[in-house]
């Protein structure tokens, strides 16, 4: 008997968090006893060299998420998986029309990452503000429409009024690979014993994650607490920021090493995590560091923060975009001693317990 087979398309393996959560997704799925493809529209990211090689990679060779429609229509007919989860609004209608043009056999899940209309209120291009009326024509095809979080799906349910078919599946988040790559060494010398705590952001550059916000406030906290900041991560605001740090002279306290393959050995070091987005749909980021027992500080956006954090009894949640309240929750949280993290508080991010709900999903049960 042939063994069920089951596929995760994105649009490449870039180094978000919404790629790296479907990688979670197709390993923990491969470790099932079920074959997986990782279906792209094109083979590029710095997260292509950790696939496994007990997931299979498609490569669709398309320039763009659009442009993969024809190869995606003809892998979904000749290879008949089981089921198919994309993520990304712009992939996830390009699926549903593959799915459908290839005669609507599999099942397939449209996975929401944010807030729908914040990312349709932040949109540069034309497709992204018309991302909520494709969302409306075209979401109810698929068998199941998933949010990662509480605040994802309500907003979906708000604006589209679509209620079938719709469930909240947290990201596969903490995985045993987490905890493992958590311990690796770290040659950076600001995260060597005897040097002073380090304030870690990671994500994006971009207007999303609000890192200029973080800067300030970073800028206050040091007057009153010798620290330093490092943001991890690469974008097209790298520029602006570099502007600002100079413009505040915080040159040498605040570093942007770019985009790390490891950010976890970062993450358990630091002396604390901050988050400073306007906008979510559930920070990967902020549950990595719950889980390795880093301490929290979080904007309290739409949406992930408040839910993650339980209104503020795993960590801080203040407004958005406000320096000065955000300093004020940096420094009280410098100023209390670390506390032990339970499993409890992050079990319904872990990778098993997502995994099996994908598949329950993908299998119509």
């Amino acid at each position: 008997m042939s063994r069920e087979r089951f596929a995760v398309y994105l649009p490449a393996l870039l180094g978000g968090g919404a790629e790296r959560s479907m990688l979670n997704l197709a390993i923990g799925m491969a470790e099932q006893d079920v074959d997986v493809d990782l279906v792209l529209a094109a083979a590029t990211g710095p997260y292509l060299k950790m696939v496994p090689p007990q997931v299979r990679v498609v490569d669709l060779k398309a320039g763009r998420v659009l442009s993969s429609l024809p190869a995606l229509t003809r892998y979904l007919r000749e290879e008949k998986p089981v089921g198919m989860v994309s993520a990304l609004d712009h992939a996830n209608v390009v699926a549903l029309w593959a799915w459908r043009l290839a005669g609507g056999q599999s099942r397939v899940a449209v996975c929401m990452q944010n807030t729908p209309t914040q990312d349709a209120s932040h949109a540069s291009s034309i497709r992204g503000r018309l991302t909520p009326l494709a969302m409306r024509l075209f979401y109810p095809w698929a068998t199941g429409i998933v949010g990662v979080s509480q605040g994802v799906v309500d907003d979906f349910i708000k604006m589209t009024g679509i209620r079938q078919k719709v469930r909240v599946i947290h990201n596969p988040v903490v995985t045993p690979d987490l905890f493992k790559r958590a311990e690796e060494h770290v040659e950076h010398p600001w995260l060597q014993p005897g040097q002073p705590p380090v304030l870690l952001g990671v994500g994006r550059l971009t207007q999303q994650k609000n890192f200029p916000n973080l800067i300030r406030a970073f800028a206050e906290v040091r007057k009153q607490h010798p620290s330093r900041l490092m943001i991890l991560g690469e974008g097209e605001d790298r520029s602006a920021l570099e502007a600002l740090i100079g413009e505040l002279g915080l040159q040498a306290e605040v570093s942007l090493p770019g985009f790390v393959q490891n950010p976890y050995a970062y993450m358990k070091r630091a002396a604390m995590f901050v988050l400073s987005s306007d906008w979510e749909g559930l920070p990967t980021v902020l549950i990595e560091a719950l889980a390795l027992g880093t301490p929290v500080v979080a904007t309290d956006c739409p949406s992930g923060p408040r839910e993650i954090l339980r209104g503020g009894m795993l960590g801080r949640l203040v407004p958005m975009n406000n320096a000065s309240a955000l300093a004020q929750a940096i420094t009280a949280t410098l100023s209390e001693p670390r506390k032990l993290t339970s499993e409890e508080a992050y079990a319904g991010y872990t990778q098993a317990v997502v995994v099996n709900q994908y598949l329950q999903l993908l299998r119509g049960k």
